[in-house]
């Protein structure tokens, strides 16, 4: 399953480094082992648990929904739709530039600021009163996050080679949508705090027999949004602390310690990057380069391959919780039994995730995922049985899940240069947003129980992932085959291969 690489060539590191890396000692292996460990920690692990917060907070109005919010804010119809949609349009829109602003910013300044931001907006959620509201919140919370995920992706693969990569990418991915995965459990528990609060008039909407009247303190759905959203906040404040700049400011000094990295630490960590694809040095930005990557094909492949999977991922994310209860489960069983299909999904990612990073492959992971899709999601949307709807839910869920982390990676592995690698990012990321718009409307309310709309595009999409990916193996085969024999070179540097 290896790739093959002619003569075994090894990249040769950037001049402008070779002097730093030769004066200073040379570092142990338990030495190099133990500085990528504090890498890990102090770069995966924070930005895991910040996507789970972002996971959270965008997918917590499902859980809202089943907890009463439909009828307190009068959420019928294509209301519901609307509420899902109107994320996407400022959440895809803003993503290009989030990029551009976060390496002129820095991370430490602007991840954690976005943070902080969408988690007020998601506080102050469970004060409205309106259903157009709440419309007004997503517009907002799409705005904040719309710099994290594409952020986060960019740089990851700043830090890494390529072919160590995908591990961090499916353990970065698994942290935030597994532990998302029991916000089910946790909406559950902080619904049951309705009534709490008792000088507010906010209620759950009931009707008795002098009409419709409102309870005493607040309702729970309301507490989702609340606490969910001052968790957000905690993270975000958290997170300044513990987030690292760009491999080239490793050295300098955190606001309340010493540098994360001394020189010869960052001198080993960039002699790693720049023997494996030489793009450490940021170049000079351009707004007409930068907006002239769009010309090149094979990002619109990848953004094609993260779209289709988005629609599957939002439609699990969304509407899964109300599929199971219109499949019969109670309100809590349907809020938790969310939970097993993610941490199924979880075990997938990391099993592919470290299988592609030592076979140095991406595809065959990608198109086996894409089949389980093929498999999973007739038996979720068409079967009659509840047991084997809910192994459908299962498939699905893996399905879409493990697909991100591979198609970040495979897109990072074959790209080049600091500013292209922040444009795909974006515009994977941007992608990702129209196929959660796809996704969050065309499951509608009166196609329930089966959702056969959402059910054929979710199979379509799935499908397209299968094609697309074979387009792109057979592009890159054919790349590889003609630089290895007429010395054709790829992205810009002589050595450089395509990853299958």
């Amino acid at each position: 399953m290896s790739q093959a690489y002619p003569d075994e060539k090894v990249l040769d590191i950037d001049e402008s480094h070779i002097e730093e890396i030769q004066t200073l000692p040379e570092l142990t292996p338990a030495e190099k082992k133990r500085i990528l460990r504090r890498v890990d920690c102090r770069l995966v692990i924070p930005l895991g648990i910040i996507l789970c917060v972002s996971l959270l907070d965008r997918t917590n109005v499902s859980f809202a929904m089943v907890a009463g919010m439909d009828k307190d804010l009068h959420v019928v119809g294509s209301r519901y739709t609307i509420i899902i949609a109107v994320f996407f349009i400022t959440y895809t829109i803003l993503q290009p530039i989030t990029t551009v602003i976060l390496r002129k910013v820095g991370t430490r300044r602007f991840l954690p600021a976005i943070t902080l931001a969408w988690g007020i907006v998601m506080l102050g959620s469970g004060f409205i009163q309106q259903w157009y509201e709440l419309v007004i919140v997503r517009i907002l919370l799409g705005c904040f996050e719309a710099g994290l995920f594409p952020g986060c992706a960019y740089l990851l693969s700043c830090w890494y080679p390529r072919y160590e990569l995908n591990t961090r990418n499916a353990v970065f991915f698994i942290i935030g949508t597994t532990i998302a995965a029991f916000g089910g459990i946790l909406s559950f528990g902080l619904a049951e705090m309705e009534g709490l609060g008792s000088g507010h008039n906010l209620g759950k909407i009931k009707k008795s027999g002098s009409g419709w009247t409102r309870s005493q303190g607040i309702a729970g759905w309301r507490w989702i949004f609340i606490i969910e959203g001052a968790i957000t906040c905690a993270v975000a404040l958290v997170a300044y602390a513990f987030i690292v700049e760009f491999p080239e400011d490793a050295t300098k000094r955190e606001w309340m310690s010493l540098p994360f990295l001394d020189e010869k630490e960052a001198a080993f960590i960039r002699s790693r990057i720049d023997a494996d694809s030489q793009d450490l040095v940021i170049e000079p930005f351009y707004i007409k380069t930068y907006l002239g990557y769009a010309l090149d094909l094979k990002i619109w492949g990848f953004a094609t391959i993260f779209l289709c999977s988005s629609v599957q991922t939002y439609a699990m994310s969304y509407f899964l919780p109300i599929i199971l209860k219109q499949m019969g489960f109670s309100t809590s069983a349907s809020q938790y039994l969310v939970t097993p299909p993610y941490v199924f999904a979880a075990i997938l990612i990391f099993t592919s995730g470290w299988l592609s990073d030592k076979y140095r492959i991406r595809s065959p992971f990608i198109l086996f995922s894409a089949c389980l899709g093929v498999i999973g999601i007739p038996l979720l949307g068409l079967s009659k049985n509840t047991g084997v709807r809910y192994f459908g839910a299962f498939l699905s869920t893996a399905s879409a899940n493990s697909i991100v982390p591979a198609v970040l990676t495979w897109q990072a592995n074959n790209i080049r240069g600091q500013w292209k690698r922040a444009f795909c990012s974006a515009t994977l990321i941007g992608a990702g947003g129209i196929g959660g718009t796809i996704g969050g409307t065309t499951f509608r309310s009166q196609d329930a129980p089966n959702y056969l709309p959402g059910t054929y595009t979710c199979i379509i999409a799935s499908s397209l992932v299968i094609v697309v990916s074979l387009i792109l193996v057979l592009h890159f085969h054919i790349s590889n085959r003609r630089a290895a024999k007429f010395g054709q070179i790829i992205e810009g540097l002589e050595g450089f291969r395509y990853t299958l």
